[in-house]
Protein backbone atom coordinates (compact mmCIF):
# COMPACT_ATOMS: atom_id res chain seq x y z
CA UNK A 1 0.00 0.00 0.00
CA UNK A 2 2.57 2.28 0.67
CA UNK A 3 4.59 1.79 -2.56
CA UNK A 4 1.05 2.33 -4.51
CA UNK A 5 0.83 5.53 -2.39
CA UNK A 6 3.86 6.92 -3.48
CA UNK A 7 3.47 6.11 -6.97
CA UNK A 8 0.30 8.02 -7.51
CA UNK A 9 1.77 10.89 -5.21
CA UNK A 10 4.84 11.00 -7.83
CA UNK A 11 2.69 10.80 -10.86
CA UNK A 12 0.53 13.70 -9.67
CA UNK A 13 3.37 15.86 -8.90
CA UNK A 14 5.17 15.03 -12.29
CA UNK A 15 1.74 16.22 -13.88
CA UNK A 16 1.64 19.28 -11.81
CA UNK A 17 5.28 20.10 -13.09
CA UNK A 18 4.63 19.52 -16.98
CA UNK A 19 1.14 21.69 -16.70
CA UNK A 20 3.18 24.21 -14.91
CA UNK A 21 5.97 24.31 -17.63
CA UNK A 22 3.39 24.38 -20.47
CA UNK A 23 1.78 27.24 -18.87
CA UNK A 24 5.46 29.84 -18.43
CA UNK A 25 5.76 29.15 -22.47
CA UNK A 26 2.54 30.15 -23.65
CA UNK A 27 2.98 33.29 -21.15
CA UNK A 28 6.47 33.39 -22.61
CA UNK A 29 5.14 33.42 -26.18
CA UNK A 30 2.34 35.93 -25.44
CA UNK A 31 4.58 38.88 -23.81
CA UNK A 32 7.53 38.42 -25.83
CA UNK A 33 6.86 37.49 -29.65
CA UNK A 34 6.31 40.84 -31.90
CA UNK A 35 3.21 42.12 -33.05
CA UNK A 36 0.87 40.23 -35.44
CA UNK A 37 1.36 41.30 -39.25
CA UNK A 38 0.72 39.98 -42.46
CA UNK A 39 4.15 40.34 -43.99
CA UNK A 40 6.40 37.75 -44.72
CA UNK A 41 9.40 37.42 -41.97
CA UNK A 42 11.90 38.72 -45.02
CA UNK A 43 9.56 41.95 -45.19
CA UNK A 44 11.05 44.18 -42.53
CA UNK A 45 11.81 46.85 -44.74
CA UNK A 46 12.06 48.08 -47.90
CA UNK A 47 15.34 46.73 -49.10
CA UNK A 48 14.43 43.35 -47.41
CA UNK A 49 11.29 43.52 -49.66
CA UNK A 50 12.38 44.30 -52.71
CA UNK A 51 15.06 41.71 -52.88
CA UNK A 52 12.37 39.04 -51.46
CA UNK A 53 10.60 39.91 -54.52
CA UNK A 54 13.88 39.75 -57.38
CA UNK A 55 14.23 36.49 -55.38
CA UNK A 56 10.90 35.07 -56.17
CA UNK A 57 10.92 36.75 -59.80
CA UNK A 58 14.53 35.08 -60.63
CA UNK A 59 12.60 31.69 -59.03
CA UNK A 60 9.61 32.36 -60.96
CA UNK A 61 11.70 32.91 -64.71
CA UNK A 62 13.92 30.23 -63.62
CA UNK A 63 11.05 27.47 -63.56
CA UNK A 64 9.37 29.12 -66.80
CA UNK A 65 12.53 28.54 -68.65
CA UNK A 66 13.21 25.12 -67.81
CA UNK A 67 9.03 24.17 -68.57
CA UNK A 68 9.80 26.20 -71.77
CA UNK A 69 12.82 23.89 -72.43
CA UNK A 70 10.97 20.70 -71.43
CA UNK A 71 8.40 21.50 -73.89
CA UNK A 72 10.69 22.19 -76.54
CA UNK A 73 12.37 18.49 -75.90
CA UNK A 74 9.57 16.62 -75.49
CA UNK A 75 8.52 18.18 -78.99
CA UNK A 76 11.65 17.54 -80.24
CA UNK A 77 11.37 13.92 -78.84
CA UNK A 78 7.90 13.60 -80.50
CA UNK A 79 9.29 14.39 -84.11
CA UNK A 80 12.35 12.40 -83.84
CA UNK A 81 9.95 8.78 -82.43
CA UNK A 82 7.61 9.73 -85.49
CA UNK A 83 10.36 10.43 -88.03
CA UNK A 84 12.19 6.49 -86.38
CA UNK A 85 8.74 5.17 -86.86
CA UNK A 86 8.99 6.06 -90.49
CA UNK A 87 12.51 4.29 -90.88
CA UNK A 88 11.30 1.38 -89.52
CA UNK A 89 8.27 1.08 -91.88
CA UNK A 90 10.49 1.89 -94.79
CA UNK A 91 12.71 -1.06 -93.53
CA UNK A 92 9.95 -3.84 -92.76
CA UNK A 93 8.26 -2.80 -96.20
CA UNK A 94 11.87 -3.02 -97.79
CA UNK A 95 12.80 -6.61 -95.67
CA UNK A 96 9.05 -7.75 -96.71
CA UNK A 97 9.78 -6.68 -100.34
CA UNK A 98 13.06 -8.30 -100.34
CA UNK A 99 11.55 -11.62 -99.14
CA UNK A 100 8.41 -12.14 -101.53
CA UNK A 101 11.31 -11.39 -104.71
CA UNK A 102 13.30 -14.69 -103.33
CA UNK A 103 13.57 -17.36 -104.47
CA UNK A 104 11.07 -20.27 -102.35
CA UNK A 105 13.13 -22.03 -99.93
CA UNK A 106 15.36 -18.25 -99.21
CA UNK A 107 15.10 -15.79 -96.40
CA UNK A 108 14.94 -12.25 -96.73
CA UNK A 109 17.06 -11.80 -93.39
CA UNK A 110 19.75 -14.00 -94.33
CA UNK A 111 20.10 -12.53 -97.69
CA UNK A 112 20.58 -9.10 -95.97
CA UNK A 113 23.13 -10.79 -93.67
CA UNK A 114 24.57 -11.97 -96.59
CA UNK A 115 24.87 -8.77 -98.16
CA UNK A 116 25.77 -7.15 -94.88
CA UNK A 117 28.97 -10.04 -94.44
CA UNK A 118 29.96 -9.16 -98.20
CA UNK A 119 29.88 -5.05 -97.47
CA UNK A 120 32.61 -5.94 -94.31
CA UNK A 121 34.67 -8.21 -96.71
CA UNK A 122 34.59 -5.81 -99.36
CA UNK A 123 35.88 -2.86 -96.68
CA UNK A 124 38.67 -5.67 -94.83
CA UNK A 125 39.98 -6.04 -98.68
CA UNK A 126 39.71 -2.37 -99.26
CA UNK A 127 41.81 -1.61 -95.65
CA UNK A 128 46.06 -1.33 -96.02
CA UNK A 129 46.20 -5.22 -93.86
CA UNK A 130 48.49 -7.48 -95.96
CA UNK A 131 49.56 -5.18 -98.54
CA UNK A 132 50.46 -1.58 -98.67
CA UNK A 133 49.39 1.08 -100.99
CA UNK A 134 50.88 3.37 -102.98
CA UNK A 135 50.84 6.69 -101.69
CA UNK A 136 51.59 10.32 -103.12
CA UNK A 137 54.32 11.76 -100.53
CA UNK A 138 55.28 11.05 -96.92
CA UNK A 139 52.34 13.17 -95.13
CA UNK A 140 49.73 10.70 -96.83
CA UNK A 141 51.25 8.21 -94.12
CA UNK A 142 48.20 7.29 -92.03
CA UNK A 143 50.71 6.39 -88.35
CA UNK A 144 49.90 3.90 -86.19
CA UNK A 145 49.84 4.69 -82.43
CA UNK A 146 51.18 1.81 -79.64
CA UNK A 147 49.59 0.92 -76.42
CA UNK A 148 50.06 -1.17 -73.64
CA UNK A 149 48.17 -2.52 -70.74
CA UNK A 150 48.83 0.91 -68.79
CA UNK A 151 49.84 3.27 -71.86
CA UNK A 152 49.65 4.95 -75.30
CA UNK A 153 52.19 6.07 -77.32
CA UNK A 154 50.57 8.62 -79.56
CA UNK A 155 52.23 11.31 -82.27
CA UNK A 156 49.21 13.74 -83.15
CA UNK A 157 48.67 15.18 -79.79
CA UNK A 158 47.01 18.44 -78.44
CA UNK A 159 49.04 20.99 -75.92
CA UNK A 160 46.86 18.78 -73.17
CA UNK A 161 48.16 15.83 -74.14
CA UNK A 162 51.35 14.21 -73.85
CA UNK A 163 53.68 11.79 -75.45
CA UNK A 164 52.90 8.83 -73.45
CA UNK A 165 49.66 9.07 -71.25
CA UNK A 166 47.52 6.74 -69.79
CA UNK A 167 43.86 6.83 -72.24
CA UNK A 168 42.02 8.63 -70.15
CA UNK A 169 39.26 8.66 -72.44
CA UNK A 170 36.35 6.33 -71.46
CA UNK A 171 35.71 5.45 -75.43
CA UNK A 172 39.34 4.28 -75.70
CA UNK A 173 39.22 2.76 -72.57
CA UNK A 174 36.53 0.37 -73.19
CA UNK A 175 38.26 0.26 -77.24
CA UNK A 176 41.53 -1.38 -76.11
CA UNK A 177 39.68 -3.25 -73.07
CA UNK A 178 37.24 -4.99 -75.95
CA UNK A 179 40.35 -5.46 -78.16
CA UNK A 180 42.45 -7.16 -76.04
CA UNK A 181 39.12 -9.50 -74.29
CA UNK A 182 38.38 -10.46 -78.13
CA UNK A 183 42.10 -11.54 -78.45
CA UNK A 184 42.28 -13.12 -75.33
CA UNK A 185 38.98 -15.69 -76.27
CA UNK A 186 40.68 -16.06 -79.78
CA UNK A 187 44.02 -17.40 -78.37
CA UNK A 188 42.05 -19.34 -75.60
CA UNK A 189 39.64 -21.20 -78.20
CA UNK A 190 40.35 -24.42 -79.02
CA UNK A 191 40.84 -23.77 -83.14
CA UNK A 192 43.53 -21.20 -81.35
CA UNK A 193 45.19 -23.97 -79.71
CA UNK A 194 45.24 -26.29 -82.63
CA UNK A 195 47.66 -24.16 -84.21
CA UNK A 196 50.44 -24.28 -81.72
CA UNK A 197 49.88 -28.45 -80.91
CA UNK A 198 53.44 -28.72 -81.89
CA UNK A 199 54.84 -27.03 -78.84
CA UNK A 200 51.45 -28.71 -76.58
CA UNK A 201 52.73 -31.45 -77.08
CA UNK A 202 56.24 -31.18 -76.13
CA UNK A 203 55.17 -29.46 -72.54
CA UNK A 204 52.03 -32.00 -72.40
CA UNK A 205 50.37 -28.58 -71.01
CA UNK A 206 48.13 -25.84 -73.01
CA UNK A 207 49.13 -22.44 -71.93
CA UNK A 208 45.79 -20.64 -70.99
CA UNK A 209 46.54 -16.72 -72.22
CA UNK A 210 45.93 -13.61 -69.77
CA UNK A 211 46.71 -10.48 -69.71
CA UNK A 212 49.70 -10.30 -67.90
CA UNK A 213 50.60 -11.95 -71.32
CA UNK A 214 50.07 -8.89 -73.47
CA UNK A 215 53.29 -7.48 -74.70
CA UNK A 216 52.00 -4.31 -76.91
CA UNK A 217 49.94 -3.57 -79.33
CA UNK A 218 49.97 -1.04 -82.53
CA UNK A 219 46.41 0.27 -84.07
CA UNK A 220 45.53 3.30 -86.61
CA UNK A 221 42.15 4.14 -88.06
CA UNK A 222 41.78 4.54 -91.88
CA UNK A 223 38.73 6.67 -91.28
CA UNK A 224 36.53 5.61 -94.62
CA UNK A 225 37.32 1.69 -93.87
CA UNK A 226 38.09 0.71 -90.24
CA UNK A 227 40.48 0.33 -87.16
CA UNK A 228 43.30 -1.83 -87.52
CA UNK A 229 44.71 -3.70 -84.15
CA UNK A 230 47.50 -5.87 -84.14
CA UNK A 231 48.36 -7.30 -80.48
CA UNK A 232 51.31 -9.24 -79.20
CA UNK A 233 51.59 -11.89 -76.84
CA UNK A 234 54.24 -14.15 -75.08
CA UNK A 235 54.50 -17.44 -76.77
CA UNK A 236 54.82 -21.11 -75.42
CA UNK A 237 58.74 -20.33 -75.26
CA UNK A 238 60.84 -17.95 -74.34
CA UNK A 239 61.66 -16.74 -77.98
CA UNK A 240 57.87 -17.79 -79.81
CA UNK A 241 55.57 -15.30 -79.87
CA UNK A 242 51.74 -14.64 -81.07
CA UNK A 243 50.33 -12.07 -82.95
CA UNK A 244 46.66 -11.53 -83.16
CA UNK A 245 45.62 -9.14 -86.00
CA UNK A 246 41.86 -7.69 -85.52
CA UNK A 247 39.76 -5.18 -87.93
CA UNK A 248 36.92 -3.68 -86.91
CA UNK A 249 35.21 -2.33 -90.14
CA UNK A 250 33.12 0.55 -90.42
CA UNK A 251 29.46 0.34 -91.90
CA UNK A 252 28.04 2.05 -93.96
CA UNK A 253 26.88 5.30 -93.61
CA UNK A 254 22.82 5.93 -91.83
CA UNK A 255 20.73 9.08 -92.02
CA UNK A 256 20.09 10.19 -88.65
CA UNK A 257 18.60 13.61 -88.43
CA UNK A 258 17.83 15.76 -91.60
CA UNK A 259 16.27 19.65 -90.26
CA UNK A 260 16.11 22.72 -91.01
CA UNK A 261 17.35 25.55 -88.56
CA UNK A 262 16.56 29.53 -89.22
CA UNK A 263 18.37 31.45 -86.96
CA UNK A 264 16.98 34.77 -87.94
CA UNK A 265 15.51 35.57 -84.59
CA UNK A 266 18.27 34.05 -82.73
CA UNK A 267 19.85 37.03 -80.66
CA UNK A 268 23.43 37.02 -79.20
CA UNK A 269 24.16 38.37 -75.54
CA UNK A 270 28.13 38.99 -75.67
CA UNK A 271 29.27 39.60 -72.21
CA UNK A 272 32.17 40.98 -71.65
CA UNK A 273 34.51 41.31 -68.06
CA UNK A 274 36.37 44.18 -68.25
CA UNK A 275 38.85 46.28 -65.87
CA UNK A 276 40.97 48.38 -66.99
CA UNK A 277 42.85 48.02 -70.65
CA UNK A 278 41.22 50.50 -72.15
CA UNK A 279 43.47 50.29 -74.80
CA UNK A 280 42.42 47.01 -75.39
CA UNK A 281 38.90 47.37 -75.70
CA UNK A 282 39.06 50.06 -78.69
CA UNK A 283 40.73 47.43 -80.36
CA UNK A 284 37.74 45.04 -79.74
CA UNK A 285 34.90 47.10 -80.48
CA UNK A 286 36.74 48.28 -83.84
CA UNK A 287 36.60 44.44 -84.68
CA UNK A 288 32.71 44.27 -82.87
CA UNK A 289 31.69 47.39 -85.29
CA UNK A 290 32.86 45.51 -88.43
CA UNK A 291 31.61 41.97 -87.55
CA UNK A 292 28.49 42.35 -85.11
CA UNK A 293 26.89 46.22 -86.11
CA UNK A 294 27.18 46.29 -89.80
CA UNK A 295 27.85 42.16 -90.77
CA UNK A 296 25.08 40.18 -88.72
CA UNK A 297 23.02 42.72 -86.70
CA UNK A 298 21.58 40.16 -84.04
CA UNK A 299 23.75 40.96 -80.93
CA UNK A 300 23.92 42.66 -77.86
CA UNK A 301 26.68 43.77 -76.25
CA UNK A 302 26.94 43.73 -72.15
CA UNK A 303 30.27 45.23 -70.91
CA UNK A 304 30.95 44.05 -67.23
CA UNK A 305 33.52 46.79 -65.82
CA UNK A 306 35.33 46.23 -62.42
CA UNK A 307 36.16 49.57 -60.45
CA UNK A 308 36.67 53.26 -61.56
CA UNK A 309 39.62 53.45 -63.33
CA UNK A 310 39.86 54.83 -67.15
CA UNK A 311 35.46 53.73 -66.63
CA UNK A 312 35.16 56.88 -68.87
CA UNK A 313 37.10 56.14 -71.61
CA UNK A 314 35.22 52.61 -71.53
CA UNK A 315 31.75 54.45 -72.35
CA UNK A 316 32.87 57.01 -74.26
CA UNK A 317 34.64 53.85 -76.48
CA UNK A 318 31.04 52.84 -76.25
CA UNK A 319 29.02 55.92 -76.71
CA UNK A 320 31.14 56.77 -79.79
CA UNK A 321 30.41 53.81 -81.14
CA UNK A 322 26.77 54.22 -80.93
CA UNK A 323 26.40 57.60 -82.28
CA UNK A 324 28.72 56.47 -85.04
CA UNK A 325 26.71 53.50 -86.65
CA UNK A 326 22.92 53.92 -84.08
CA UNK A 327 23.68 50.63 -82.24
CA UNK A 328 21.65 50.72 -79.00
CA UNK A 329 21.92 47.05 -77.93
CA UNK A 330 24.36 47.29 -75.45
CA UNK A 331 24.36 47.41 -71.89
CA UNK A 332 27.53 48.97 -69.33
CA UNK A 333 27.19 47.52 -65.68
CA UNK A 334 29.48 48.93 -63.18
CA UNK A 335 31.10 46.73 -60.16
CA UNK A 336 32.89 48.51 -57.37
CA UNK A 337 34.75 45.21 -56.80
CA UNK A 338 37.57 43.21 -57.20
CA UNK A 339 38.07 42.31 -60.62
CA UNK A 340 36.80 38.40 -61.14
CA UNK A 341 36.03 37.18 -64.32
CA UNK A 342 33.44 34.38 -63.18
CA UNK A 343 31.79 37.09 -61.12
CA UNK A 344 31.71 39.76 -64.17
CA UNK A 345 30.08 36.89 -66.15
CA UNK A 346 27.70 35.63 -63.92
CA UNK A 347 26.33 39.53 -63.58
CA UNK A 348 26.13 39.95 -66.96
CA UNK A 349 24.06 36.69 -67.65
CA UNK A 350 21.71 37.36 -65.32
CA UNK A 351 21.03 41.12 -65.99
CA UNK A 352 19.56 40.25 -68.92
CA UNK A 353 15.79 40.24 -69.01
CA UNK A 354 14.48 39.66 -72.16
CA UNK A 355 14.22 36.05 -71.96
CA UNK A 356 16.15 32.91 -73.06
CA UNK A 357 18.97 34.82 -74.91
CA UNK A 358 22.05 32.90 -76.44
CA UNK A 359 25.29 33.72 -74.45
CA UNK A 360 28.67 33.65 -75.22
CA UNK A 361 31.40 34.58 -72.96
CA UNK A 362 33.88 36.62 -74.55
CA UNK A 363 37.08 38.40 -73.64
CA UNK A 364 38.98 41.72 -75.24
CA UNK A 365 41.60 40.27 -76.42
CA UNK A 366 39.60 37.81 -78.79
CA UNK A 367 38.92 38.68 -82.67
CA UNK A 368 35.88 36.89 -84.06
CA UNK A 369 34.28 36.78 -87.18
CA UNK A 370 30.53 36.39 -88.24
CA UNK A 371 30.80 32.90 -89.50
CA UNK A 372 31.71 32.10 -86.10
CA UNK A 373 28.49 33.54 -84.48
CA UNK A 374 26.35 31.22 -86.77
CA UNK A 375 28.13 28.57 -85.86
CA UNK A 376 27.58 29.56 -82.35
CA UNK A 377 23.98 29.49 -83.11
CA UNK A 378 24.29 26.11 -84.87
CA UNK A 379 25.82 24.57 -82.64
CA UNK A 380 23.40 25.69 -79.83
CA UNK A 381 20.13 24.22 -78.46
CA UNK A 382 18.63 25.24 -74.87
CA UNK A 383 18.32 22.15 -73.16
CA UNK A 384 20.49 20.02 -75.00
CA UNK A 385 23.56 21.59 -76.41
CA UNK A 386 26.42 23.90 -75.27
CA UNK A 387 29.19 25.08 -77.41
CA UNK A 388 33.07 25.16 -76.04
CA UNK A 389 35.20 26.52 -79.06
CA UNK A 390 38.82 25.95 -79.50
CA UNK A 391 40.31 28.77 -80.35
CA UNK A 392 43.46 29.50 -82.65
CA UNK A 393 45.78 31.17 -80.15
CA UNK A 394 48.46 34.18 -81.92
CA UNK A 395 51.80 33.90 -81.23
CA UNK A 396 53.94 37.17 -80.91
CA UNK A 397 53.57 39.18 -84.20
CA UNK A 398 57.50 40.97 -83.99
CA UNK A 399 58.69 37.09 -83.97
CA UNK A 400 56.47 35.77 -86.49
CA UNK A 401 56.70 38.50 -89.23
CA UNK A 402 60.49 39.66 -88.11
CA UNK A 403 60.00 43.11 -86.71
CA UNK A 404 57.73 45.51 -85.66
CA UNK A 405 57.85 47.26 -88.56
CA UNK A 406 56.93 44.66 -90.74
CA UNK A 407 53.73 43.29 -88.49
CA UNK A 408 50.33 43.61 -90.89
CA UNK A 409 46.91 45.18 -90.03
CA UNK A 410 45.40 42.54 -87.55
CA UNK A 411 43.15 40.99 -90.08
CA UNK A 412 45.61 39.60 -92.19
CA UNK A 413 47.63 38.30 -89.29
CA UNK A 414 44.81 35.54 -88.87
CA UNK A 415 45.96 32.92 -90.58
CA UNK A 416 45.93 29.32 -89.33
CA UNK A 417 49.32 27.75 -89.45
CA UNK A 418 51.86 26.21 -87.36
CA UNK A 419 53.71 29.34 -87.46
CA UNK A 420 51.64 31.55 -86.73
CA UNK A 421 49.68 30.26 -83.44
CA UNK A 422 48.53 26.87 -82.22
CA UNK A 423 45.08 25.73 -81.45
CA UNK A 424 44.24 26.29 -77.60
CA UNK A 425 42.29 23.04 -76.51
CA UNK A 426 43.44 23.65 -72.81
CA UNK A 427 41.08 26.89 -72.66
CA UNK A 428 37.37 26.99 -72.08
CA UNK A 429 36.44 30.22 -71.17
CA UNK A 430 35.09 31.82 -74.94
CA UNK A 431 31.24 29.20 -74.58
CA UNK A 432 28.11 29.38 -76.22
CA UNK A 433 25.12 28.56 -74.11
CA UNK A 434 21.51 29.53 -73.32
CA UNK A 435 20.95 31.82 -70.79
CA UNK A 436 18.62 29.15 -69.12
CA UNK A 437 20.88 26.31 -69.82
CA UNK A 438 23.91 28.45 -67.46
CA UNK A 439 21.56 29.73 -64.53
CA UNK A 440 20.00 25.56 -64.43
CA UNK A 441 23.93 24.22 -64.30
CA UNK A 442 23.99 26.76 -61.37
CA UNK A 443 26.62 29.63 -62.75
CA UNK A 444 29.76 30.07 -62.29
CA UNK A 445 31.91 29.64 -59.04
CA UNK A 446 31.96 33.50 -58.15
CA UNK A 447 34.20 32.70 -55.24
CA UNK A 448 37.10 32.59 -57.71
CA UNK A 449 39.10 35.80 -57.95
CA UNK A 450 41.03 37.25 -61.26
CA UNK A 451 41.47 35.09 -64.07
CA UNK A 452 41.64 31.32 -64.45
CA UNK A 453 39.79 28.62 -62.76
CA UNK A 454 36.20 29.79 -63.07
CA UNK A 455 35.89 28.21 -66.48
CA UNK A 456 37.11 25.04 -65.91
CA UNK A 457 34.42 24.48 -63.22
CA UNK A 458 31.51 25.96 -64.94
CA UNK A 459 32.57 23.14 -67.79
CA UNK A 460 32.95 20.17 -65.51
CA UNK A 461 29.24 21.00 -64.39
CA UNK A 462 28.26 20.81 -68.28
CA UNK A 463 30.26 17.09 -68.71
CA UNK A 464 28.25 16.04 -65.52
CA UNK A 465 24.79 16.97 -66.57
CA UNK A 466 22.99 15.28 -69.56
CA UNK A 467 23.59 18.32 -71.58
CA UNK A 468 26.06 17.55 -75.36
CA UNK A 469 28.86 19.76 -75.23
CA UNK A 470 29.85 20.29 -78.60
CA UNK A 471 33.83 20.57 -78.29
CA UNK A 472 35.71 21.69 -81.98
CA UNK A 473 38.16 23.81 -83.34
CA UNK A 474 36.85 27.03 -84.64
CA UNK A 475 38.12 28.57 -87.72
CA UNK A 476 36.67 31.72 -86.95
CA UNK A 477 37.77 32.90 -83.46
CA UNK A 478 41.10 33.91 -82.49
CA UNK A 479 42.79 34.79 -79.39
CA UNK A 480 45.13 37.52 -79.75
CA UNK A 481 48.48 38.26 -78.38
CA UNK A 482 49.53 40.00 -75.64
CA UNK A 483 52.64 40.23 -73.72
CA UNK A 484 52.94 37.64 -70.46
CA UNK A 485 54.43 39.33 -67.13
CA UNK A 486 55.54 36.78 -64.31
CA UNK A 487 55.83 38.41 -61.03
CA UNK A 488 59.07 38.80 -59.44
CA UNK A 489 57.73 37.72 -56.19
CA UNK A 490 56.30 34.04 -57.42
CA UNK A 491 58.43 30.98 -55.86
CA UNK A 492 60.68 29.44 -58.33
CA UNK A 493 58.60 26.80 -59.14
CA UNK A 494 55.57 28.66 -60.46
CA UNK A 495 57.75 31.46 -61.41
CA UNK A 496 59.51 28.48 -63.64
CA UNK A 497 55.33 27.60 -65.02
CA UNK A 498 55.09 30.98 -65.61
CA UNK A 499 58.19 31.43 -67.67
CA UNK A 500 57.02 28.05 -69.65
CA UNK A 501 53.81 29.16 -70.47
CA UNK A 502 55.07 32.28 -71.91
CA UNK A 503 57.60 30.77 -74.00
CA UNK A 504 54.76 28.46 -75.07
CA UNK A 505 52.75 31.83 -75.87
CA UNK A 506 55.70 33.49 -77.86
CA UNK A 507 56.54 31.38 -81.21
CA UNK A 508 56.68 28.05 -82.74
CA UNK A 509 59.25 25.22 -81.67
CA UNK A 510 61.51 26.23 -84.70
CA UNK A 511 61.58 30.21 -84.04
CA UNK A 512 62.20 29.71 -80.15
CA UNK A 513 64.72 27.44 -81.59
CA UNK A 514 65.93 30.19 -84.16
CA UNK A 515 66.09 32.81 -81.65
CA UNK A 516 68.28 29.99 -79.18
CA UNK A 517 70.60 29.88 -82.11
CA UNK A 518 70.93 32.95 -83.72
CA UNK A 519 74.34 33.89 -82.29
CA UNK A 520 75.21 30.85 -84.09
CA UNK A 521 73.31 31.79 -87.06
CA UNK A 522 74.90 35.63 -87.36
CA UNK A 523 78.30 34.31 -87.08
CA UNK A 524 78.04 31.56 -89.76
CA UNK A 525 76.85 34.62 -92.16
CA UNK A 526 79.64 36.53 -91.30
CA UNK A 527 82.08 33.93 -92.14
CA UNK A 528 80.60 33.29 -95.48
CA UNK A 529 80.24 36.97 -96.31
CA UNK A 530 84.39 36.96 -95.54
CA UNK A 531 84.91 33.75 -97.67
CA UNK A 532 82.65 35.22 -100.22
CA UNK A 533 83.34 39.00 -101.06
CA UNK A 534 82.24 38.99 -104.45
CA UNK A 535 78.50 37.97 -103.98
CA UNK A 536 77.89 40.45 -101.27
Amino acid sequence: MLRRGLLTWVSRVGGLLVLLCCSLSLLYLMTCSPPHSNNPPLSRGPPAAHSYQMLLQEREEQHRLYISSLKKQIAQLKEDLQERSLQLKRVQESLKTAANGLPEGRDGGVELQSDLQEFLRAQLSKAEISSGTRLPNEYAVVPFESFTLQKMYQLEMGLTRHPEEKPVRKDKRDELGEVLEAALHSLNTASSRQDNRVAAEKTQTSKVYTPSDFIEGISRTERDKGTLYELTFRGEASHEFRRLVLFRPFGPLMKVKNERMDTTNVMINIIVPLSRRADKFKQFMHNFREVCVRQDGRVHLTVVYFGKEQMSEVRSTLENTSRETSFKNYTLLQLDEEFSRGRGLDVGARAWKGGNVLLFFCDVDIYFTADFLNTCRLNTQPGKKVFYPVLFSQYNPALIYGSPEHIPPVEQQLVIKKDTGFWRDFGFGMTCQYRSDFINIGGFDIDIKGWGGEDVHLYRKYLHSNLLVVRAPSRGLFHLWHEKHCADELPPDQYRMCMQSKAMNEASHGQLGMLFFRHEIEAHLRKQKLQNPMKT
